[in-house]
């Protein structure tokens, strides 16, 4: 269960969401809204990095395992849930689109242990719009966390288009996914 860096990235990249939330919570008299902003979008940017950087490892050092396989996905979007909670909660994020990316982690998380289930796992194996689709939340959400300007660049709203693109590859990606599993699907049922 912490038996190598990697896993333990994961483990941190999960004790990191309370903090991405609980910044929130501190009163403000004692820390300011663009304070807070930027320590929930930093937090989450190390988060995300973390991510990247635990797969990279296993691989790199032979370090991959079931349970690493089980806790890396549960981890994303433990994190990724949590951040579009926050966004509605703070009115930064629409609840449309946050119900439609929560929404299809459930569903795919759904059918791929089922497909494990029947032995046909491999027919929702990651797909590349699934991975354009991570990457544009994990660009997205803390875009929408900082939520002021940086350079001249006017960050929310830069934000509020890459989240809808997410949501946009959220539903191309669970079509996607549903339809690779379509024949095990109708076999099976």
């Amino acid at each position: 269960m912490f038996n190598n860096i990697p896993i333990l990235l994961t483990w941190a990249r999960i004790l990191l969401i309370p903090v991405v939330i609980g910044v929130f919570y501190v009163p403000a008299n004692m820390l300011g809204i663009h304070h807070k902003d930027v320590i929930a979008c930093a937090v989450f940017v190390v988060a995300a990095l973390t991510d990247w950087f635990d797969g990279y490892l296993a691989r790199s050092w032979g370090q991959t395992s079931n349970f690493g396989a089980f806790l890396d996905p549960v981890a994303d979007k433990l994190m990724v849930s949590a951040a579009l909670v926050v966004l509605l909660q703070l009115d930064r994020c629409d609840a449309m689109i946050a119900f439609v990316i929560i929404g299809r982690e459930i569903t795919i998380s759904a059918l791929r242990e089922w497909m494990a289930k029947i032995g046909a796992g491999r027919s929702v194996a990651v797909s590349f719009v699934g991975k354009l689709k991570t990457t544009a939340q994990m660009v997205a959400i803390p875009m929408l966390l900082y939520n002021d300007d940086l350079f001249g660049l006017p960050i929310h709203v830069m934000g509020t288009v890459l989240i809808i693109v997410a949501a946009v590859l959220t539903v191309w990606s669970m079509i996607y996914y549903l339809r690779k599993a379509a024949p095990d699907l109708r076999r099976e049922s």
